[in-house]
């Protein structure tokens, strides 16, 4: 078993939470994990990206070659094409459809989301909207990794333990707040797949 994830957004959207819940949702597991330093952090609203890598056995590198990548998960409409040739044939690009325009020429969304639709595997939904639904756009980025949650080889269960862990000292009201974005991402994947 082995799962290669390319996490993709915008400083500030949330990138490295979702890392941090896939990686104890596979600890949870018994699982080698492996992941690349996340780059663009250092400037909010710049580019960043990480590799994660997630196996049943040792792993060798953490970053992933193009045409490689299983899953490409990205809180960013623009952001998910650039990473497209990483993706193999068969891999699932899930991508949030809210753009976050930070530069002046940013194509127009229906543009973006004509080449999202291109590919046969993919997954496109209002993040911030669901999210907005239970009180909080800020968990948009959980409601895409309960997006993406179906085509990992890991139990739903992990996730939701992973959330459990990630954000106990924010106490109860966020911890289920964030179950709640979850199970909505996994929900909207599982009506729309």
């Amino acid at each position: 078993m082995k799962t290669d994830i390319i996490l993709a957004g915008v400083g500030g959207q949330g990138i490295l939470s979702i890392a941090a819940t896939i990686g104890m949702a596979a600890l949870h597991n018994d699982l080698y994990l492996k992941q690349a330093e996340v780059h663009g952090m250092s400037q909010r609203g710049g580019a960043v990206q990480s590799n994660m890598r997630i196996s049943d056995k040792e792993i060798a590198s953490d970053l992933i070659p193009m045409g490689a990548a299983d899953i490409i998960l990205s809180v960013e409409p623009m952001e998910s094409l650039r990473y497209l040739p990483f993706l193999k044939e068969d891999g699932w690009l899930v991508t949030n459809t809210t753009p976050f325009v930070n530069i002046p020429d940013y194509p127009e969304a229906e543009e973006i989301l004509a080449e999202i639709k291109k590919r046969k595997n993919h997954i496109a939904l209002d993040a911030d909207t669901i999210a907005g639904e239970f009180g909080s756009k800020r968990s948009s980025n959980i409601v895409m990794l309960g997006a993406a949650t179906p085509f990992f080889n890991i139990s739903f269960e992990s996730f939701e333990e992973g959330i459990r862990k990630i954000f106990a000292r924010k106490g109860e009201d966020i911890i289920n707040m964030n179950l709640k974005a979850l199970r909505a991402g996994r929900e909207f994947t599982e009506k729309n797949r």
